[in-house]
């Protein structure tokens, strides 16, 4: 399971011209659902994420987590996080999870998350979305478990 989070003053997904969910201060979080992945990879990650202390405290020092800010996450389901590009160049996908394991996973993902009372909003799986955000920083992180 792959995440890509970003530190984002603002971040939303519109779908078909119409906003679906947006966020203000928070993480906007790409997640990438690989064949391996099980349950327990969802409920580390989710752990480890609100935790990350990547928000400045007032030393300027990243010592703070989105729970400690008050931030909201964004969770956007992003399938080529899973793309392997060593070779040729043209991205394998065939570390990724079947669409109906990704799914499940997702969606057990953004449970986990919210168990540790950060408001949490989402994309929609599979969908076309168009993703706008303001990065502050820019900080952004790569986890993998």
């Amino acid at each position: 399971m792959k995440a890509l989070i970003q530190r984002v003053k603002r971040a939303s997904v519109t779908i078909n011209n119409e906003l679906y969910s947006s966020i203000s201060h928070g993480i906007l979080l790409f997640l990438g659902v690989e064949k391996n992945d099980e349950k327990e990879n969802a409920e580390k990650l989710a752990q480890k994420i609100s935790a990350l202390r990547i928000f400045e405290d007032e030393n300027e020092k990243m010592n703070l987590s989105v729970k400690d800010v008050q931030g909201e996450i964004l969770v956007v389901s992003q399938f080529t996080l899973c793309g392997d590009c060593k070779k040729g160049t043209r991205p394998s996908f065939d570390n990724a999870a079947s669409p109906e394991k990704a799914v499940e996973l997702y969606e057990y993902f953004i449970k986990c998350l919210s168990g540790f009372n950060i408001p949490v909003k989402s994309g929609k799986f599979r969908a076309m979305m168009n993703i706008e955000l303001i990065n502050d920083g820019p900080v952004t992180f790569l986890l993998e478990k």
